[in-house]
């Protein structure tokens, strides 16, 4: 047993040092959705609560003891358990039945609507809000009309409460009137325990277009002939399947478009459809002809009735398409549309073998003849660009370059034939001119160069940008361009109306043509050799008897001469004056005209170094290659 304790008095308590908790424990709980009190399971701090061994009677009474007084004890009454209103009426809800009468005035068929709607009141904080159920496809906006809310009751700032709430009462809210009608068991109760006596119920107002849309129409029967499904339980799902084509070519645009023709036999309807194609060009639309009857034969009209009416009626048909008017070859115009019958499936000739006795199901020939191709005109060439690339502009919507051949151009890269050609003119001025035509061997082109001469009154410079020549007599269908074999000494180049005359060639020529001598004719390499022997002999002759390292020293210590004791002299126009009287451009002139040339620019050719210099670029007697003597002054 526990041994005795110490008084709960002052100076008797043990303080726990421990302890660190002291709050009180909860007493309000949830228990399946609602709110209750109950007593606490542990004391202040979580101390231990043993367990009441008195009744609630015994412990009301203890309550109500006091000091005993001379007239007896006093007796007090126990306190009411009190409870929050969210806790006393949470969940709770007065629902009522109502309706409200809505003005419909752009409707020919209904003046007003009857909208029926519930309206729920919320006790634990006075709320209201209104719910209409929604009926699928009404093109109302239904659901909840107005939010949760407390709602004014006038203008004074006083709210609806429940007590304003009965049935066979117009309620007011937001200027909108609802008829409250009916409610459920928990609010009839409720009021009633309250002390408010609940008016009898009204019937519900349906809305008068809603009941009218729900009375069945009622069908027309016609009476039918004898035995109206004998066709159908015969020929159900029976169908027979033509070929056509609907000939469209009248109209702009139009075309053959194949179709298939379905004819029920069930009910003597045709359908057509269209046949498309993958990337046909048309919109995918299946069926041209809805299935129907279509009308054969029209009864006489009065010619004063109007052809175009919405619907044919069978009194305005005298006869209606039938299969025996359907057959292989065939044409049949069906509203307006000419198809052409071409074939028919395996059930459709033995429907017409059995039925008609029709064993011929030869099919039409529908397909397209290829149309002749008509041959292309080329217009002429107009003279511009080359006609490869004119052409093009005939062959494409968006020309393209013609195609260059890559092989060629990379095994023929920057090598160029050079020549110097001449202009044949009837003018005096352009008799000395000189030019320099470049062939490219990569893309068989050819561009003309002017050098510069001072004081000649013409510019000189490009001539002729880089481009295909053809030869003259060559048509703008069959170019023929210049090759290199057509290239010779004294040969006539004509380039678009000009002519020159070819006077003189690169050694490169030479030694490409010699190379590749298998490619070109004899005579044009044959040219070229001549051309260049007269200056292989000088040179053989002059290097016979003179090594070409000393003729290099020899011209360095000529430079080294003119610079001490002579005096500088504009060396380009020393250049100008051997190629002025060098017509033929051979690079030789005669002795009396080199020393002429020379003593005009006070040359001194009397000294030793000049008249080795000199012996050594004579070619005989009377010649001197004035191109070597020039390599001593440089320009």
């Amino acid at each position: 047993e526990p041994g005795p304790e110490l008084p709960f008095l002052p100076g008797c308590t043990i303080k726990d040092p421990t302890k660190t908790s002291f709050h009180r424990s909860q007493t309000l709980d949830f228990k399946n959705g609602y709110a209750f009190s109950r007593l606490p399971r542990e004391g202040v701090g979580g101390d231990t609560l043993f367990a009441n061994q008195l009744s609630q009677d015994e412990l009301d009474d203890l309550c109500t003891k006091g000091t005993t007084l001379t007239y007896g004890v006093v007796k007090r009454s126990a306190p009411s358990n009190f409870a929050p209103a969210f806790v006393a009426y949470d969940k709770k809800i007065l629902k009522f039945d109502a309706y409200f009468q809505e003005e419909v005035a752009i409707s020919a068929e209904e003046h007003y609507r009857i909208r029926q709607v519930g309206i729920y009141y919320y006790l634990e904080d006075d709320s209201m809000c209104v719910i209409e159920p929604k009926v699928k496809n009404s093109g109302l906006i239904q659901g909840k009309l107005m939010r949760r809310h407390r709602v004014p009751k006038n203008e004074q700032g006083d709210y609806y409460h429940w007590k304003d709430l009965n049935l066979g009462i117009d309620l007011t809210m937001y200027g909108r009137t609802y008829r409250l009608v009916n409610c459920d068991s928990f609010t009839k109760v409720f009021l009633e325990s309250q002390g408010i006596e609940v008016n009898p119920p009204e019937e519900m107002v349906s809305d008068p277009y809603t009941e009218q849309r729900q009375i069945p129409v009622q069908k027309v029967t016609v009476p039918a002939g004898p035995d109206p499904f004998r066709q159908f339980l015969t020929y159900d799902t029976k169908v027979l399947r033509f070929y056509a084509i609907w000939d469209d070519t009248n109209c702009a645009f139009g075309d053959h478009h194949p179709c298939v023709i379905h004819y029920f036999l069930a009910d003597d309807t045709v359908e057509v459809r269209e046949i498309h194609k993958r990337n046909d060009g048309r919109d995918p639309f299946p069926v041209l002809m809805r299935r129907q009857r279509l009308p054969k034969v029209f009864v006489d009209k009065n010619k004063n009735f109007p052809s175009c009416v919405l619907e044919i009626t069978d009194h305005e048909v005298q006869e209606w398409y039938s299969p025996k008017d359907f057959a292989i070859g065939k044409s049949l115009t069906l509203l307006g549309r000419t198809f052409l019958i071409y074939d028919c499936d395996k059930f459709t000739q033995d429907f017409y073998r059995e039925k008609y006795g029709i064993t011929d199901f030869q099919p039409v020939d529908v397909n397209k003849k290829p149309a002749e191709k008509a041959p292309q005109v080329i217009p002429p060439y107009n003279g511009f660009g080359i006609p490869e690339d004119s052409l093009q502009n005939c062959l494409s919507l968006f020309p393209k370059p013609p195609r260059k051949d890559i092989i060629k151009m990379l095994e023929n890269n920057l090598k160029v034939l050079r020549y110097q050609v001449a202009l044949e003119s009837p003018v005096p001025e352009d008799k000395n001119r000189r030019f320099i035509l470049s062939y490219f061997l990569s893309d068989d082109t050819i561009g003309i160069y002017e050098p510069p001469v001072k004081n000649s009154g013409i510019l000189g410079g490009k001539y002729l940008k880089r481009t295909k020549v053809t030869k003259p007599g060559s048509t703008p269908e069959n170019p023929v361009y210049y090759e290199p074999s057509d290239f010779t000494i004294g040969s006539t180049i004509e380039v678009f109306g000009h002519r020159f005359v070819i006077i003189d060639a690169d050694e490169y020529v030479l030694n490409y043509l010699e190379r590749n001598a298998e490619s070109f004719p004899a005579a044009t390499l044959q040219s070229i050799r001549e051309h260049f022997r007269p200056r292989q002999v000088v040179v053989e002759t002059a290097s016979s008897g003179f090594p070409r390292k000393d003729l290099d020293d020899l011209i360095v210590e000529v430079q080294k001469e003119l610079k001490l004791h002579h005096e500088p002299f504009n060396t380009r126009k020393f250049h100008e004056a051997f190629y002025h009287f060098d017509t033929d451009g051979s690079g030789f002139l005669d002795k009396t005209t080199f020393l002429n040339v020379c003593d005009r620019f006070h040359v001194p050719t009397s000294t030793i170094l000049l008249k080795k210099l000199i012996d050594y670029c004579s070619c005989g007697e009377d010649k001197v290659n004035y191109r070597d003597f020039l390599l001593a002054f440089p320009s």
